[in-house]
């Protein structure tokens, strides 16, 4: 293989491809990004086996082949070769040779038969969603997910299609988010997509109005961004049916300015997290949150005007899972609904059903 190339172009495709490479790498091979040269195009690709990046970037071919090389030593090494012309030159031993301007390095690469193909989506069914909304839908859900291994489904997240709507869903068990959007589809469909595939899925999307295309079959899903690339891995269980954990019926509920709101929870949380119990305590009523957190450091105590409509409460959260939610939120003001100290609370907009955080309370002992 001996191809020429500019050298900026192929930093970008190196950076964005070797987001695909996992951190925990049980196969060598895994380590390397493959690197395919044919017609004028160079095409670079990494996988995890749960994540493919794949993207194509113009070439100058003087002899077709295909190598892989160590993934994240070449992805910074091209780095600081941005300004120049590249020449990639692989020779029979599978070592390659990197020239540029009037000096070179040689690094010995794998053998690509041993490299996994990646997974091809076998369906003509997709959704479409503006990246816009896609990017929105992830981040304002995302943080949602599971942490732990202890339930894997819950370590991905929920598309549940239907209706020209996308639900998108995400628990762990102390919080649940839902992301509700427009789609072009004729599916009905729900499918669990890896949180990581999502993360750097959205990572490659700009925040445009711009219609991308899904491509969804029972094992994968795919996203042809034009000159790149992604293929995830899809989950496989049965999803929590997220319908029932939600209240149907609310006895009080609030209106507050959330940035407000935000900010002294901001200050609670400092003070919390100092103490085995990390937890504040919201007293809401007369048209006030009374806001408290308590630790060995010290304590605080601050009011919140709010609107208030149905009964008193004292009810007590994790401060953390509050401010995820509320920094996921645009919102100038947020309504949030209650029923008692043992039920869950709710987040969700005052005026329409796009987004909704639910949020287990703190049981206080005595």
């Amino acid at each position: 293989m001996l191809v020429n190339c500019q050298g900026l172009e192929l930093s970008d495709a190196l950076l964005k491809v070797s987001k695909a490479i996992s951190n925990k790498i049980t196969n060598p091979i895994l380590e390397g990004i493959k690197i395919s040269a044919e017609d004028d195009t160079l095409t670079l690709s990494a996988t995890d086996t749960e994540l493919s990046i794949e993207k194509k970037i113009k070439a100058t071919v003087k002899s077709e082949g295909e190598t892989v090389v160590p993934g994240r030593f070449i992805t910074e090494f091209v780095k600081k070769l941005t300004n120049s012309i590249i020449e990639l030159d692989v020779n029979e031993k599978n070592q390659m040779s990197i020239r540029y301007e009037d000096s070179q390095s040689v690094i010995q690469c794998y053998n690509p038969i041993e490299y996994p193909g990646f997974k091809k989506v076998d369906t003509l069914e997709y959704f479409g969603i503006t990246k816009k909304d896609f990017k929105a839908c992830v981040s304002k859900s995302i943080f949602s997910v599971a942490i732990d291994d202890s339930r894997p489904i819950l370590k991905g997240v929920l598309f549940d299609i239907s209706n020209n709507f996308v639900n998108v869903v995400a628990l762990d068990g102390y919080r649940l988010a839902r992301v509700k959007k427009n789609i072009t589809t004729n599916m009905k469909k729900s499918i669990v997509v890896p949180a990581r595939s999502l993360s750097e899925l959205s990572k490659l999307i700009d925040d445009t109005d711009e219609v991308i295309n899904i491509y969804v079959d029972k094992y994968t899903i795919m996203v042809d961004l034009g000159d790149t690339k992604v293929t995830s891995r899809l989950l496989e269980g049965d999803y929590i049916n997220y319908g029932q954990i939600i209240p149907v019926n609310y006895e009080s509920f609030v209106i507050v300015n959330k940035a407000q709101f935000e900010e002294s929870l901001e200050r609670a949380t400092l003070l919390s997290r100092t103490s085995n119990n990390n937890f504040v305590k919201f007293d809401i009523k007369e048209n006030n949150i009374c806001i408290t957190s308590n630790s060995e450091l010290g304590n605080l105590k601050e009011n919140i005007p709010v609107t208030l409509s149905g009964k008193d409460l004292l009810i007590s959260f994790n401060p953390r899972y509050f401010l995820e939610s509320l920094k996921a939120v645009g919102d100038d003001f947020v309504k949030i609904c209650f029923n008692d100290s043992t039920k869950p609370c709710v987040i969700v907009p005052t005026e329409d059903d796009e987004y909704l955080y639910l949020i287990l309370p703190v049981r206080i002992i005595g």
